[in-house]
Formats: C-alpha cells, structure tokens, sequence
C-alpha cells in the first residue's frame, strides 16, 4: 500500500511540475512569438510608409489602394534633377559650364532593392494571408492647414490569431488603458502624426 501511495504521489507531482512549468512558459511563448509577429509587421509598416511617401512626391497626395500603391513602386519613376557645376560659381556660368539635367530613376530601384517581394506589401505577416487596412485623405489642422495623410493597420486579433486567447486579451487590455490602438499602424486619418507609427 506504501508503494502505491508514493507512485501516486510521484505521479502528482509530475502533473504538477509540468503545469507550473507551463503556467511560467506560457507567457514567455507568447512574449516571443508575439515579439517576432511584431517586429515583422513593423518592417512591413515601415516599407508601406516608404512607398506611400515616394507615392507622394510624385502625386501630391497618398492612396489608400494597396493596387495603385504596388504598379506606382512597380512600375513608375521619380524625376531627379542632375546639376553640374555650381550656380554659385560665376565664372563656370558665364562659361556655361555649369547645367541642370532631369532625369527619371525607377521608384523601385530607388525605395528598395530588385528582389524585394513588392506583392506581399499588403500582407500582415505570419497571418496566413491578412491584409492591413489601409486609407488616405485630408486633414484640417489646428492651424487650419489641409495636409495629406494615410493609415495602415492591423488589429491584435489578426496580429495575434492563435496565440493564447487570455494572454491576447489581455495585451488588448493594456493597450486600451493607454488609449493606444490595439494592434499596430502607421499614420493616422484623424491627427497629424508626421507618418509616425504607434511603436515609435
């Protein structure tokens, strides 16, 4: 009967040692994987500013058209201009040899590299294929200045889909306490923000 009880004993604290082991595990696995969806998405927010920003130099405005936004990167250029000489040199002007050329450099080639997988841009990584959400407009300011603007986010709910629901309500909590946006963007549509995103 002795042999019993202490197999019974050692079995229970097996189950146990395995469920405090998890309970201190838990939340350094999701602490992990969400560190790694974030740091994605991050980077993938930071190049859709890249792009909307380039959009604008050439447009006058953002778009809030994932579609437009990769034939722009894709597909169009930027005007450069190419100076020779010094305007402020006035013996090379009175010369002649001092001139502007204009010049058209491809926007992809010149915001990112060849290889860069330019269709996944609006994909939420480690989602399976989410996208972000993503808008443009006008902005009064308190100043009474229309600018530009844009918004592309992505909610904890898509960001942290199968991770432990608790742990993700919880990280929603939070993020509400500090009247944050629960889940990660750049831009805003309702405040000038100068492009910046939540993370910064």
């Amino acid at each position: 009967m002795k042999t019993v009880y202490q197999i019974l004993l050692l079995i229970a604290i097996v189950v146990l040692s395995y469920f405090v082991y998890e309970s201190i595990m838990n939340p350094i696995r999701f602490k992990n994987e969400k560190d790694k969806r974030y740091e994605k998405t991050i980077e993938r927010l930071k190049d859709i500013r890249t792009a909307q920003l380039a959009y604008r130099s050439e447009n006058k405005k953002f778009t809030g058209s994932f579609d437009t936004l990769i034939n722009f990167v894709r597909f169009d250029s930027f005007k450069i201009v190419r100076q020779i000489g010094s305007y402020d040199d006035s013996a090379a002007v009175a010369k002649g040899l001092v001139s502007r050329d204009t010049l058209r450099v491809c926007v992809l080639d010149s915001i990112f590299n060849i290889n860069y997988p330019l269709d996944s841009l609006r994909y939420v990584p480690y989602t399976g294929g989410a996208k972000f959400e993503m808008a443009a407009g006008e902005l009064k300011t308190g100043s009474g200045l229309i600018i530009q603007v844009f918004e592309a986010k992505v909610h904890n709910d898509i960001l942290l889909k199968g991770l432990d629901r608790q742990l993700v309500v919880n990280e929603n909590d939070l993020r509400k306490k500090l009247e944050r946006y629960p889940g990660l963007k750049v831009g805003s549509l309702t405040e000038a923000t100068n492009n910046a995103g939540n993370w910064e």
